[in-house]
């Protein structure tokens, strides 16, 4: 009888480990702490990057933020971006909105490279808009390659233009 007893309760002790485990292992890739990316669109305009990222938090941690305010959520957006001086402009519960300055490399004359960016969690869809066109991702941690845009603000192109003439010496 001793025994029995004994080995009902190794019996359910494994169960236990293996039901806690389980959840664990089943944590999504898109996932970090308690927020859960939907989607990140990335607009390029002239040499900065635009960022909106939708999301979903717990519900259990709603109350939360409603105390202690939102620091921790925008740290842990941060995080997930992977941009070291992203600023945000905006955040709530669902969504929020961020800019980083000089994300692009600029070539004069209104030509920019954007090169490729790692994120720090998988994000489900990805997409990174340049005036002249669009890259769309699924399940991905980076956007890889890069990709190459003109300015559409002809004011910056014509003061790039005045700042990087050559005169007529130096074309001679």
């Amino acid at each position: 009888m001793y025994y029995a007893m004994r080995a009902y309760a190794v019996v359910l002790l494994i169960f236990l480990t293996i039901s806690m485990a389980v959840p664990v292992m089943a944590a999504n890739d898109d996932r970090y702490s308690y927020i859960t990316v939907q989607e990140i669109q990335i607009r390029l305009d002239n040499g900065s990057a635009v960022i909106h990222v939708n999301y979903k938090v717990e519900e259990n941690t709603r109350f939360i933020f409603f105390l202690l305010g939102k620091q921790d959520l925008k740290n842990k957006l941060m995080k997930i971006l992977n941009y070291n001086d992203a600023q945000m402009k905006r955040i709530d519960l669902s969504s929020a909105d961020f800019t980083v300055e000089n994300a692009a490399l600029s070539y004069g004359n209104g030509i920019y490279w954007y090169p490729s960016h790692t994120f720090n969690i998988a994000i489900p869809l990805l997409s990174v808009q340049s005036p002249q066109a669009v890259k769309n991702f699924t399940v991905t941690r980076e956007f890889p390659g890069g990709m190459g845009y003109f300015a559409t603000d002809p004011r910056l192109i014509q003061n790039e233009a005045k700042n990087t003439t050559i005169s007529e010496r130096e074309y001679r």
